[in-house]
């Protein structure tokens, strides 16, 4: 990632597609949708193996026309809101400390397929401004940990090594820039969960292989819609004149 931005080469990875490919996915950006895909390429699915887990690696992007970066990074430096921009798979947020770009968050996840998995979450995040129209940040877990009966009397952290397994760690990278009347926003979510044990691949796959790629749709379009509501009005104005 650090060699992609000192190149000087295309700044999102939708720049780099083919041609045909490029063209359809800003078709559907313009049309307010968001392009997700597995980092491995087109038509790749289930995560990398590795011993005991999968990493998963999801990448996204969304259009949110008539916003600027500078708009985009206020509100997703709002952490003390993200259980209102991002209900309902945050249900906690708050900000624990905050060292000039570099901020320490706290997230209760809270996610229902075919069983609810809720985990209280930690993230370094840091943000770094590249010019006017451009910007990226990195997050990175420090703790996540599952939360057995969340929300009832009995709530408790799920016993070391009794978890479903669903979220072992999670980092994510993000880019913005400022183009075309609006803000691309692109995120590369990285994700570590359990493997799949033998005999219960019909129950466990589509879980660990579903959550990774719609949770980070959920995040962009969560994105869009929230920096709208804040800041749409004011868009309108801009493009008004």
């Amino acid at each position: 990632m650090d060699a992609e931005l000192n190149a000087g080469g295309d700044f999102l990875w939708i720049d780099g597609s083919p041609w045909e490919e490029r063209s359809a996915a800003f078709e559907r950006l313009r049309a307010g949708q968001p392009v997700v895909e597995n980092a491995k390429g087109k038509g790749a699915g289930g995560g990398v193996a590795v011993t005991g887990g999968l990493i998963h690696d999801w990448r996204g992007v969304v259009f949110v026309p008539g916003i600027t970066v500078a708009e985009t990074i206020a509100l997703l430096e709002d952490y003390d809101h993200d259980d209102t921009y991002y209900w309902p798979d945050v249900v906690r947020s708050r900000l624990m400390r905050r060292d000039g770009e570099t901020f320490h968050v706290y997230l209760r996840l809270k996610r229902k397929y075919a069983v609810t998995a809720a985990f209280d979450t930690e993230y370094d995040i840091r943000y770094t401004t590249v010019n006017s129209t451009r910007a990226y940040s990195r997050s990175r877990s420090t703790r996540i940990e599952e939360v057995e009966n969340e929300g009832q009397a009995d709530e408790r952290p799920a016993a070391s090594g009794n978890d479903h397994g669903f979220l072992w760690r999670l980092n994510s990278y993000w880019r913005f820039e400022q183009r075309d009347g609006g803000v691309f926003i692109e995120c590369q979510a990285i994700s570590l969960t359990r493997d799949v044990p033998q005999g219960l691949g019909w129950v466990v796959k589509p879980l660990v292989e579903e959550i990774p790629r719609e949770s980070l749709r959920f995040t962009l379009e969560a994105t869009q819609v929230a920096l709208l509501k804040k800041y749409g009005l004011a868009a309108k104005k801009r493009q008004s004149g």
